[in-house]
């Protein structure tokens, strides 16, 4: 299946990643974290995406799919210790306000978005690292494939998520399936039934249950679903509505917040280690 990779300039600077046989496509800015801001599968755009917002860079993104690393949520204070000194790591981590690089691969069958240190992680994250993002654009799905390698020559702890947020039109008309049958408040940090917590969609939800690694959005208007799946560790699903925004984000997380510090579910690699994540996103419209 031929790909292109392009520069466009409108409606804002982006590279567009093109199947010429379906016309699917991606818009990605490398330099504002990586960022997804479109994607494009039968002729429908499935993702919700602020354009003002996103242009005025002294507001957080809302919109596209941010990159969630080295720690997903937010520390108590924003403070971590690593190793006995004290840092400051922001809400969601520093990759989805990095500058990345972008290239195709070499068979043009795919792109990657590509992460290091730098002098300024260091400042939060006193680790040597290389994340790499392999972007394919399969039949009705979106394959993403994570590497995460530890460069430095001591334990590296993180943990690792993906922000999509799908554009659906009515908050009243969506339902969520496949979830576990329990699941956190992430405001309050109360269990509940998920049966209960999902009929507040259209009031604002922030959701999280696992493990699990199949879930799936239904748009009821448009009668479509959006499945994700996923791989270990892969196994925390987190469903977020923000009214009257018309969008509901469906994300893929390794581990809660506040793992790097107590240790629920986070990622330690060796030296030289490397770590693989999986997760596939796929439209049926025939729901």
């Amino acid at each position: 299946m031929p790909f292109t990779l392009s520069q466009k300039d409108s409606p804002y600077h982006h590279w567009e990643y093109l199947s010429l046989d379906t016309g699917d496509s991606l818009r990605i800015v490398p330099e504002r974290g990586g960022l997804i801001t479109s994607w494009i599968c039968n002729g429908r755009e499935l993702l919700y995406f602020d354009q003002l917002r996103f242009q005025d860079q002294s507001k957080s993104v809302r919109g596209g799919i941010p990159i969630l690393f080295p720690i997903c949520g937010q520390l108590p204070g924003n403070q971590i210790f690593f190793y006995k000194n004290k840092y400051i790591l922001k809400q969601h981590g520093f990759a989805r306000d990095s500058s990345w690089e972008l290239n195709m691969h070499d068979e043009s069958s795919g792109i990657k978005l590509s992460l290091s240190e730098t002098n300024t992680s260091f400042l939060s994250y006193p680790f040597k690292f290389n994340l790499e993002i392999h972007l394919r654009l399969q039949t009705n799905s979106l394959d993403i494939l994570v590497r995460v390698k530890n460069n430095s020559s001591y334990v590296m702890p993180f943990s690792f998520g993906l922000h999509p947020y799908f554009s659906i039109k009515d908050l009243n008309q969506v339902e969520i399936k496949e979830f576990p049958e329990e699941c956190i408040n992430q405001k309050t940090m109360a269990k509940s039934k998920s049966i209960d917590a999902l009929k507040r969609i259209p009031n604002g939800i922030d959701l999280i249950a696992g493990p699990n690694h199949l879930v799936q959005l239904i748009d009821l208007v448009d009668k479509i679903s959006l499945e994700m799946t996923t791989q270990e560790p892969f196994g925390l699903n987190v469903i977020w509505t923000d009214p009257p925004r018309k969008m509901v984000c469906l994300e893929p997380w390794t581990s809660p917040r506040n793992a790097l510090i107590n240790g629920n579910r986070s990622i330690h690699l060796g030296s030289g280690q490397t770590k693989d994540l999986q997760c596939r996103f796929e439209l049926n419209k025939s729901y």
